[in-house]
Parts: C-alpha cells; structure tokens; sequence
C-alpha cells in the first residue's frame, strides 16, 4: 500500500510546490511528467512484488540464508534498470511527450523536469527492492518509516529549492532526486543492521543459474500483467477525454476516490503476499488457505466500509473537490459507478496479493490479459451509453480481475500443495 503510493505523493508534492508559482504551462508540464513516471515505475513494480514473495516464502522455508541473496539480486536488477531507462532518456523523452500531445510551453516544461528526476530511476527501483524484502519479513513499521522519510525529504526540499531558493522545476525534480537517495540509505543501513551488519554474498549464490531464470520468469509474468493494468487504466483515461472537457474533469474527480478504495484494499493485498509467500515455503496448505480467507474477509468488510463512506459522503466531497457547476453535476451522475467499485474489486486485490506471494505469475499474467480483453468488450458493446458505459466497462474489468483469479485458485492450490 505504501510502497503504491510513494511516487504519486512525489508527483503531488511537486505539482503543488509549481501550482504555487501561478505559471499554467509550468504546472500542466510537471503534472504531465509526474503522470509519465506514476506509470514508467509502477511498471517495473515487480521489482517490489517478487522480492516480497521470495523473501516471504525463504523465512517460510526456514531457508533465512537466502535473505540477503534475494535483497542483493532485486537491488542489482533495479540498478541495471534504472540505468537503463537513464541511457534511453532521450527516446522515452521523445516519445512519451509527443504521445502526450500537450502545448509547446507545456511540453518543455516537462521535458526539463523529466531530463532531471530521471536521474531518481536507479533510487526509486531500488527502494521498491527493500520495501518488498522488508515487508517480505513482516517489518511493516522499518518500511513504513522508509517511505515516511522520502515523503518527508521531499517535501522539505521541494520548499526549499522550489518555493524559498526559486529554482523553479529544475528544484521539484532534484527534490525528488535527493529524497528517493536518502530513502535508499535509510534503507539500506537499516537491511544491513537486519543482515547482521553485511550484505555481501557469495558469489555462487548470486548466480545461481536456476534461481536467476525463476526470478527473471517471475518478474518477466508480472510486468507483463502490470502493462496489460496500465493499459486499462490509459484507456479509460483517453476515451474520458474524447468525452470533452467536463467528463475528463469529473472522472478525475471520481478516480482520487478509486484512489482511496485502492489504499486499504492493496493494504491488504500486501498483507496476502507476505502471509501466503511464508506458508508457502513452509508447505502449510492449511495456513496458506487460512491467509486467503482472512484476506477475503476484511477485504469485504473493508469494501462495504467504502462503498457506504462514498454514498453518504461522496457528493460533498466532489463539492470540496471542484466549484465547477457542470464538473460537480457530471461526476454526481457516475458517483454510483465508484460506490459500487470497491465491492466488485474485493477478489482481484485479494487475488493480486494471493498469486504474488505463491508466485503464480504465469497464471496471473494471462487473467490479467484475459481481464484486460474483457473490458475492451465490454467497452465496445456498451460505448453507445459514453461516459456511463466507459465506468460500466470498469466495473466489468474488476470482476474479470477477480473472478478469473478466484476460478483458477482451487487448480493452483492443488498443483502447489497437492489434495492434503
């Protein structure tokens, strides 16, 4: 849930610091840059996804000499990544902003901005390494005071350089440099102390060749899943563009409160990937089963707790949220479209959770493609309805997500733990 969230703050924090300076093409320049990367890392949140779930099953195994080879392994993949993505800069740059489509003045803005918080790509994919190796040990607290700590330099220095030094959006994007590089040393002073005051490991155990293919395969199964999850959610971000101005502003309004769904509900998610990873690796059939049903539970609990908080609450918070007449009547209009979403995605963030800890990423891939193709039909067999069909379509994806997952779980637990 946390880790989830840190690169959006980043961007929010930075949005806000140049919203202050009154410049529009400015603040249309960082928000287009910091959607850009909002996306380009939550790509590669596989990084955070697969650590936690090998670290979770090697304690479950009792296997705790593998703890520092996993960490190594998922901070050299990040780094190599990272780098990556810093030596292609230019043609990402290139091609994102022309995808993009926003003005001149807008456009330059955010390439100024990108050119710089680009150099944060090694540290910010590190940092989702420790998080999943900490939260893989059940240190829940060590990982949260990492975010809190970025979360914090970044604020503080995005002030500083941007608000009090006037540096403008070369300082929002160094902010964000200088905070994700002090998330990373906190991190790694506090994996070190947990490790015994090392992290070095032997080579041999570095390369091992089977388990380098089965991190790759894993990782490989959940990028893929994750892009056909980017797909959906830039689809439904277009075609509410192509609907006009006013239907684009209300579904934005209507996503910060998917957002807030999204934060207990990944919360839990977190926590299937830690508690199904370890029963997994000590082949406890009874308590992998036992994690999955106390995951489902709350996650209706937690589901209905929403869903009733946004009926009750929702048309005043859309009010608080814009002044606009016709962007308040619009999203008052598919506000039951977000009251109901929560319900519908129980399974599939449970189900995330669940199939990430087991590292059931082949299968999880292809229920995300198989959800991904689900939506796109619904879409089109509902298009005739706009907007209103657009957020049915969501809705369809959810259950897809789900449902798929939640019919494939009983031919997954019988292949890893037999009839038992």
């Amino acid at each position: 849930m946390v880790a989830n969230l840190t690169t959006p703050l980043i961007g929010i924090v930075s949005t806000t610091a140049i919203g202050r300076l009154g410049d529009a093409p400015l603040l249309g320049g960082v928000a287009m840059a910091s959607f850009i990367f909002d996306c380009l890392f939550w790509l590669f949140g596989f990084l955070r996804m697969s650590t936690l779930a090998f670290t979770a099953q090697a304690i479950g195994a009792g296997d705790t000499r593998e703890l520092r080879v996993h960490l190594v392994r998922g901070l050299a993949l990040a780094v190599m990544i990272g780098c990556g993505l810093i030596a292609l800069q230019m043609p990402l740059s290139a091609i994102t902003f022309r995808l993009m489509g926003g003005s001149d003045a807008v456009t330059n803005a955010a390439k100024a901005y990108f050119a710089i918080r680009i150099w944060s790509a090694p540290l910010a994919l590190a940092n989702y390494a420790v998080l999943g190796w900490l939260i893989g040990q059940a240190r829940a607290r060590l990982a949260l005071l990492v975010q809190v700590a970025i979360n914090l330099v970044n604020m503080v220095a995005t002030i500083v350089l941007v608000l009090e030094l006037g540096t403008g959006i070369a300082g929002a994007a160094a902010a964000t440099v200088v905070a994700e590089a002090c998330g990373l040393a906190i991190g790694l002073v506090i994996a070190t102390r947990l490790a015994g005051g090392s992290l070095a490991i032997a080579r041999a155990a570095m390369l091992d060749r089977d388990a380098l293919m089965r991190m790759l395969a894993v990782n490989r199964d959940i990028m893929i899943r994750t892009a056909a999850l980017i797909a959906a959610f830039l689809f439904f971000v277009a075609q509410g563009a192509r609907a006009g101005d006013v239907t684009l502003a209300a579904n934005a309004v209507l996503n910060n409160f998917l957002l807030a769904s999204a934060f207990f509900l990944d919360g839990l998610a977190n926590a299937a990937e830690q508690l199904c990873g370890q029963a997994l690796g000590a082949r406890d059939r009874k308590a992998f089963t036992g994690a999955t049903r106390l995951v489902v539970a709350w996650g209706f609990g937690f589901a209905f707790v929403v869903a009733a908080s946004l009926a009750l609450f929702g048309p005043g918070l859309i009010d608080l949220m814009t002044t606009s007449e016709s962007v308040r009547l619009a999203a008052r209009a598919y506000l039951v479209f977000v009251v109901v979403s929560p319900l519908l995605s129980v399974f599939a963030f449970a189900f995330d959770g669940v199939y990430i800890g087991a590292t059931w990423a082949r299968d999880m891939r292809n229920l995300m493609l198989a959800s991904l193709a689900a939506f796109l039909v619904a879409w089109l067999a509902l298009r005739a309805f706009g907007n209103a069909g657009l957020w049915a379509a969501q809705l369809v994806h959810y259950a897809a997500r789900g449902g798929l997952q939640a019919l494939r779980y009983p031919a997954l637990l019988k292949a890893s733990f037999g009839n038992g």
